[in-house]
């Protein structure tokens, strides 16, 4: 009797993790195709990195190797930034300036860990994340679940 519970168990566990995928890809592709008419119906160049997230250097910033090893934050890296965000529908929600965040603090969304680390000291960014790369299927602060966000973010120095 063990042995059938254990198996209809692993079955069990096995079903909800390709529900969970499934929904996971389903939304990646939503969020793809939505993103891509955004950037055509605004007239965007943006680059598209292999995480997911598109993006344009639009000041690629100056190294200091003076204060750092790195011409560019590197994953471990403290940063200072201004930045600003907002939904794929335009609407802003956030406005920061000169802030420090820990690269690999676990609230620091996926993009902008990645984003920050393609540009150098006085360098800008903007971008636009798929959901799974933001606060994916989980309402966060006050931003709905499955969000698409766009970010400027300007790099003002790291360490």
């Amino acid at each position: 009797m063990k042995k059938y519970i254990l198996l209809f168990s692993l079955f069990v566990i096995t079903l909800s993790s390709c529900q969970k995928s499934d929904v996971t890809a389903e939304q990646a592709t939503i969020d793809d195709a939505k993103i891509q008419a955004y950037i055509k119906a605004n007239k965007l160049t943006l680059t598209k990195d292999p995480s997911g997230f598109y993006y344009q250097i639009q000041i690629l910033g100056t190294p200091d190797l003076t204060k750092t090893s790195t011409p560019n934050p590197i994953a471990t890296s403290t940063v200072k930034v201004s930045f600003t965000n907002s939904y794929i529908n335009g609407v802003a929600f956030d406005h920061v300036s000169n802030v420090s965040y820990k690269l690999s603090d676990a609230t620091t969304i996926k993009a902008f860990q990645l984003a920050v680390t393609k540009i150098s000291n006085g360098g800008r960014i903007y971008f636009i994340t798929p959901s799974a790369l933001a606060y994916g299927s989980t309402t966060q602060y006050t931003v709905p679940a499955n969000s698409i966000l766009i970010y400027t973010i300007d790099l003002i120095g790291f360490n």
